[in-house]
């Protein structure tokens, strides 16, 4: 019976994956799970299974890092957000992927590769695990990419480009995209940290700004900044300490 450890650092994308993967590789028995690249090298280490699927963006130690430490162990895939110059590289280097989130479709063309290297050892990436490294920039600051939220009773991931922006709402902080309006814990100024600034601009201390969604912005009668959201009604105050922002706009 084939084997595997899968390691990524958020929950939900570990049970979808494992769920996913009972769906189309029923005989594949999922030895363990790590919330990091330290954790995967070391159950490699302890189960020594036939596949470790290897989130690419960990804290800590990343999955090109923990794959290069577990080198020829085990027969190495990665999970990676949809990034096609990110999947182009692991094309090239015929490195095997699973793109997040993991869809049934998709991911039995994967297995079908998987099932072909049962038979084969595990092959020496080390080169090649360099040069992704340096391709595709994982030396840089490791911003999130998915945000686990609250829709009703339903838990649901949410990439965050989808997202036009985060307002704190009491004892939440309120995420709002196109379609639908979530809640999440985590504070605005942990976010705040936690997001690429390219991405989201902080405009008032309650509230951060995909620049995508920002469709310009007015004055109100008191002389108050206010962001207009691109398909949306709402107006979002910026305080003075980020008025600079817009000076040019």
């Amino acid at each position: 019976m084939p084997t595997a450890i899968i390691a990524d650092d958020e929950r939900l994308m570990r049970d979808q994956l494992r769920m996913r993967l009972s769906q189309v590789w029923p005989e594949l028995e999922i030895l363990d799970e790590a919330k990091n690249g330290e954790e995967a090298v070391a159950m490699v280490g302890q189960h020594q299974p036939d596949f470790a699927f290897l989130d690419i963006r960990m804290p800590g130690k990343t999955g090109l890092d923990a794959a290069q430490a577990i080198g020829t162990k085990s027969h190495i895939v990665f999970i990676t957000a949809y990034d096609q110059y990110a999947v182009e590289a692991f094309e090239r280097g015929a490195v095997d992927y699973v793109l997040k989130p993991a869809e049934p479709e998709r991911l039995k063309l994967t297995v079908e590769r998987l099932k072909a290297r049962l038979a084969s050892p595990p092959p020496d990436m080390s080169a090649m695990l360099a040069q992704l490294a340096k391709e595709m920039g994982l030396g840089k600051p490791n911003y999130l990419q998915w945000i686990q939220a609250s829709i009703g009773q339903e838990l649901r991931l949410i990439a965050v480009q989808e997202i036009l922006f985060f307002q704190s709402d009491e004892k939440y902080t309120r995420v709002q995209t196109a379609t639908v309006e979530a809640l999440i814990r985590k504070p605005v100024r942990d976010l705040a940290e936690e997001l690429d600034p390219k991405l989201f601009w902080q405009i008032h201390r309650s509230t951060l700004v995909n620049v995508n969604a920002i469709a310009g912005v007015s004055r109100d009668m008191r002389g108050r900044h206010l962001v207009l959201i691109k398909g949306k009604p709402d107006k979002l105050e910026v305080s003075r300490s980020f008025v600079h922002l817009f000076k040019q706009m």
